[in-house]
């Protein structure tokens, strides 16, 4: 049996790596679906149900972990930016604030399905537009969540958390391990 990972996102393989789990990576190449009516933790569990499920038709003998994680401030979801200023509003909105960044993890093995969502309260420092730009200039927050990446080396204006700190990276590390205890 192999595990396969359904998504290309680096930090994800990082988590898996550090928690030495060996696995494949086969990114879902599914089109995300999301009904507006749903919460936002049912949301990020049926976004990551449509990752692990696009991958495990074809794979059944093996275990697939699909994952994915969105912010949320103020009731706004907040996924990747779109752009630049996209971004900015995303950093605006969060500075000066506390949100939640929700990890929703789908585990499927033939007709063996378990998702489950993993929540960290992040709270940010006040951020001057100087601060803002100049974080979107060194690092490279467009592949993340709400803007920002936990684990980036300019990411100083994280004030507190609250939770799994790789849970807001992408992968909540404890709880997948329990979870991966009763499958494997």
């Amino acid at each position: 049996m192999n595990i396969i990972l359904a998504s290309k996102s680096p930090r994800r393989t990082e988590i898996l790596s550090l928690m030495n789990i060996k696995h494949i990576v086969i990114p879902s190449k599914e089109e995300e679906k999301i009904e507006k009516q749903l919460s936002p933790i049912e949301v990020v569990k049926s976004l990551a149900f449509q990752k692990a499920n696009s991958i495990a038709k074809d794979h059944p003998d093996d275990l697939v972990i699909g994952s994915d994680t969105i912010v949320v401030v103020n009731n706004e979801i907040l996924g990747k930016p779109k752009d630049y200023q996209d971004a900015v509003r995303m950093l605006q909105l969060l500075q000066n604030n506390t949100h939640q960044v929700m990890t929703g993890v789908s585990l499927i093995k033939g007709n063996y399905i378990d998702t489950f969502v993993d929540i960290a309260d992040v709270t940010f420092n006040k951020m001057t537009e100087e601060d803002i730009k100049k974080y979107l200039e060194t690092d490279k927050p467009f592949d993340k969540a709400g803007a920002y990446g936990i684990q980036d080396e300019h990411a100083n204006f994280v004030q507190k958390i609250s939770g799994d700190y790789y849970t807001i990276m992408g992968l909540p590390k404890e709880k997948l391990q329990i979870h991966l205890n009763e499958i494997l």
